[in-house]
């Protein structure tokens, strides 16, 4: 079986598709990836077939359309993911996918959820097409309460299908065929009643290119508790009054807790207290089995990664899809939600406390755990695509 990912240019939506495509070269098939040249090859395994599709978004690239999404909040956010990102991607991406296809002749497209261009193209050329779902976020109907906005997102997507010259009727964002959810409903919502082709794996974790040679691992503190601080790769910026209010509220814990914090310097200061390490980028995977806990901004990858390893998070979303996450993890009891925009150091302090103190937190961080482990994760996405053929 030949395989092709259909990926857009963020790390958390790669990842997973990393993980299984190990685990399907492991067992004899052929894999191949398609997106950005300009953002994927340092985050595939060395030697990985890419074959590119997707334009540079305007000067600059994709980092000059982040530095202008990066200080968006609420609808201006949704507003720019769509039409500033996700559709000028889709359209960039279509010829690239269509020569990706000629080129490789794959038996199945596995197209992440904001890389529209892979369900389209699957569609003309008559592939079986497989939805990789790397955010929970539109499984809940987050525009429920907002019939405006969900006809606003719907049309954005009837006029892209409508220029691409595909029928109507369908939403590039779900196969019929198989959706593959890197999640569990104990997180997503146990309440909910699924399709019999939406596969919730759990996270498919596997190997990053860093594997944390470079990390000073002597440096964790041996008595402390440990306590991982990330704002994942596209939010940090954004993040300086966040890091000062968590760093103000571990001050008052810097007898019994050790703050990893992945930022650059710059934004967090001269951090010179025995009790915080700070580290630009952290072997985050690596670094997990060694944490009590982590703060992060909700992110989809981070979330169930932490909850993969069974520790209770304090979370402050940013936008997008992280406040829907954010609940969630509230809502199994799992963590607890503070602010991003208006951080006090007496919320983060509280709420660190609360999930480093209160058994009931790393409770059900471990039952989400169990629950991801149940799943199967790589081997159970693997086992679904086998079958799909």
């Amino acid at each position: 079986m030949k395989v092709l990912f259909v990926v857009p240019p963020l790390a958390g939506h790669i990842n997973p598709t990393v993980a299984v495509a190990a685990e399907l070269t492991a067992r004899g098939h052929e894999v191949a990836w398609t997106g950005p040249a300009e953002v994927l090859p340092p985050l595939l395994p060395t030697g990985a077939t890419l074959i590119p599709s997707g334009e540079r978004t305007g000067p600059g690239g994709y980092g000059a359309l982040h530095g202008r999404w990066r200080d968006l909040r609420g609808a201006a956010a949704l507003r720019f993911l769509w039409e500033e990102a996700l559709i000028p991607l889709a359209h960039g991406m279509l010829p690239g996918v269509e020569a990706a296809v000629d080129a490789y002749a794959p038996d199945v497209l596995v197209a992440d959820q904001q890389a529209l261009a892979g369900a389209v193209v699957a569609r003309r050329r008559g592939l079986p097409w497989v939805t990789s779902s790397t955010t929970t976020a539109e499984f809940t109907r987050p525009f429920a309460g907002f019939p405006k906005v969900a006809e606003w997102v719907k049309e954005r997507i009837d006029g892209f299908l409508a220029a691409s010259g595909a029928p109507g009727g369908w939403d590039p964002r779900f196969s019929d065929q198989l959706v593959l959810v890197f999640s569990t409903p104990e997180l997503v919502g146990a309440g909910e009643t699924w399709p019999e082709h939406y596969a919730f794996t759990g996270p498919a974790l596997g190997a990053r290119p860093s594997d944390g040679s470079s990390f000073p691992w002597r440096r964790l503190d041996p008595v402390r508790r440990r306590v991982l601080v990330s704002l994942g790769t596209l939010n940090r910026e954004a993040g300086g009054r966040f890091y000062a209010a968590v760093l103000r509220a571990a001050e008052r814990l810097a007898d019994r807790v050790q703050l990893i914090v992945a930022a650059p310097a710059d934004l967090v200061g001269d951090v010179r207290q025995d009790h915080v390490l700070l580290q630009e980028y952290v072997p985050q995977l690596a670094l997990l089995p060694h944490l009590d806990a982590v703060v992060c901004h909700g992110g989809h990858n981070t979330v169930c990664e932490a909850l993969a390893h069974g520790l209770p998070l304090v979370v402050a979303p940013v936008r997008d899809d992280q406040p829907i996450v954010a609940q969630q993890v509230a809502a199994c009891g799992a963590g607890i939600r503070v602010h991003f925009g208006r951080p006090r150091a007496d919320e983060v302090h509280t709420a660190l406390s609360a999930v480093l103190d209160d058994p009931n937190h790393r409770r059900a961080a471990r039952r989400v755990q169990a629950s991801f482990a149940a799943a199967g994760g790589a081997v159970a996405a693997a086992d679904r695509l086998e079958k799909l053929l």
